[in-house]
């Protein structure tokens, strides 16, 4: 015969309401804690989430006023994040604070976004030397300047960081299309793209060009070290100032004007970028003084350009020599003996056609 305590005992484990008053009792969570809960409604001035064994949570008062916005997204069902601010108040209910729940549902979203590849548009906000700063649902976000698209990638020579980040301030107030592509929830912060993350896609498009390929392009960008032109959407290459033509080339930008129709030739296909060349699609000049020109000989050249190792000296549209600096005492006295737009004669020191290759040394 079972005594009463026993009975009393049995009573308790049948009974799961009391067993579940009990265990809420046992289990309160802490102050400032975070817990996780099921929606179960959503009311005018309340939201109410089931927090299981710890019982029914609630989100009111100030923080839902001042988070209606996020409180229209939510829906029964959903699952969110809370911080507990009240153990139970007066009615019973785990108070919650709002502003944690509105947390977590963004960063739920954000990972969501990046499955889904969503798309947004995003004003940019500030730039440093590594990218541009944008801000998404109140999470500030990094977009790395090696996720810009062609049409907004820095084109900056030799990779100056204080030019790049002169350019990407210019990009500061406009609005911009990117992705989600990782989440920092512990450093608060959000990593964009502007770019197409197919790589598979990418690399689909590329292999429809072939080098020696001549193409009909579209002038998409002027730079000091060259001509970006556009192949197709989504896709540009680049004619570098050095293949733009035969003869001495100073500015791209007196040369070309964008939205003109060039065409170019292919000629290298790597790391997923296309080179051009447009100078490849003319007459090579320097093949008319093959067998005809070698070391030693002497020949009249005119002065076109000074750079940091010597002058420049054209004996042809396209092609041209350089008087090294070392020929002379003194940088200073080379540009005092060798004159822009004046011609000397010169004897060649080293002749290679096919390099595009001459030195020479000024003879009095």
């Amino acid at each position: 015969m079972a005594t009463e305590e026993t009975t009393a005992e049995e009573n308790f484990v049948e009974n799961p309401v009391l067993k579940s008053i009990v265990d809420r009792s046992i289990n309160k969570p802490e102050i400032d804690s975070l817990v996780e809960g099921s929606v179960i409604g959503v009311k005018k001035a309340a939201v109410y989430v089931d927090l299981a064994t710890y019982g029914t949570g609630i989100i009111y008062g100030r923080e839902f006023i001042n988070a209606k916005d996020i409180i229209k997204k939510i829906s029964p069902g959903d699952i969110i994040k809370a911080k507990v601010v009240e153990t139970e108040n007066e009615d019973g209910y785990i108070e919650l604070s709002l502003k944690e729940a509105k947390q977590a549902l963004t960063w739920s979203e954000a990972e969501k976004a990046i499955k889904d590849k969503t798309v947004m548009t995003l004003e940019i906000k500030d730039a440093n030397k590594g990218g541009l700063i944008l801000e998404w649902q109140g999470i500030q976000g990094f977009l790395p300047a090696s996720q810009l698209k062609a049409d907004h990638y820095p084109r900056v020579l030799d990779s100056d960081k204080d030019k790049i980040l002169k350019e990407l301030k210019k990009l500061v107030g406009q609005q911009i299309s990117v992705m989600i592509i990782s989440t920092l929830p512990k450093e608060g912060k959000l990593i964009f793209s502007e770019k197409d993350n197919n790589p598979e896609e990418k690399k689909e498009i590329l292999s429809k060009y072939t080098i020696g390929q001549e193409l009909e392009c579209t002038v998409a960008g002027l730079v000091d070290f060259g001509v970006f032109v556009k192949l197709e959407d989504g896709l540009e290459g680049l004619v570098h100032i050095s293949e733009l033509d035969w003869g001495l080339v100073e500015n791209p930008r007196t040369m070309f004007k964008i939205g003109e129709k060039i065409r170019a030739k292919v000629i290298e296909i790597k790391d997923g970028k296309i080179s051009l060349s447009i100078k490849a699609l003319k007459e090579n000049p320097w093949k008319e003084f093959e067998g005809k020109l070698k070391k030693g000989d002497i020949i009249k050249g005119v002065v076109i350009k000074y750079n940091k190792h010597g002058a420049l000296v054209s004996i042809k549209e396209g092609v041209a020599g350089l008087v090294h600096n070392s020929t002379f005492p003194s940088e200073a006295k080379l540009r005092e003996k060798l004159e822009l737009g004046k011609n000397y004669n010169f004897q060649i020191t080293l002749f290679e056609p096919k390099d595009q290759k001459m030195t020479l040394v000024h003879l009095e």
